[in-house]
């Protein structure tokens, strides 16, 4: 199971994207942000509105060095079925901002904990690795609530701020332009004293 703090798990898989075919390896991200996006299965009701709300933040995300995978136990047919199938008729519509891949074996979602046994498919799993390839934060839902785009935005912005400022830290709710904290004492009494005022 892969958790925070430690190197994503590397996988090799067949997907979708573009129109074509291809492979996609996790080593080959490495230098960039990923947020890894398990779900259960193409062609259901939640899983459409997470793949494509992702889909839409891809513009913003790019800016932040971060690429999106979906991941689920569909073959890449059933993906390209699905991209190319009209909204109207359950699919995303004929375009989509990133590559889906095909977890048939069940590997990667076992190899991140999200693979529910029972049913073969997995959990709406959400991990974001960075350029070193290691999880540095994760969210895992059970099937019937999405994720939020506008969190995982939130935290990689987070992790960006970081980079570049050494010995700060982001409080809860931390948004781009809001103050941080120096780590230590007198840094979290400055900080909780500005929230008195």
């Amino acid at each position: 199971m892969s958790t925070v703090g430690t190197l994503a798990p590397d996988f090799t898989l067949e997907g979708y994207y573009n129109g074509d075919f291809g492979k996609w390896s996790l080593k080959d991200y490495r230098g960039k942000w990923v947020i890894l996006l398990f779900y259960p299965l193409d062609f259901t009701f939640v899983c459409p509105t997470e793949v494509l709300a992702f889909s839409g933040a891809t513009e913003q995300l790019k800016k932040l060095n971060a690429h999106v995978l979906g991941v689920s136990v569909d073959s890449k047919f059933v993906h390209k079925a699905w991209v190319e199938t009209k909204r109207a008729d359950g699919g995303l519509g004929g375009e989509l901002n990133y590559p889906l891949l095909a977890d048939i074996n069940k590997t990667a979602a076992r190899d991140y904990g999200v693979l529910i046994p029972d049913s073969g498919v997995a959990l709406r799993g959400l991990f974001l690795i960075n350029p070193e390839g290691v999880v540095v934060h994760s969210v895992v839902n059970a099937l019937s609530v999405g994720r939020s785009v506008k969190e995982a935005h939130r935290v990689l912005k987070a992790f960006h701020h970081l980079e570049q400022h050494a010995g700060e830290v982001c409080p809860a709710d931390w948004d781009e332009g809001e103050d941080t904290m120096v780590a230590n004492p007198d840094g979290m009494r400055q900080y909780l004293t500005r929230l008195d005022a």
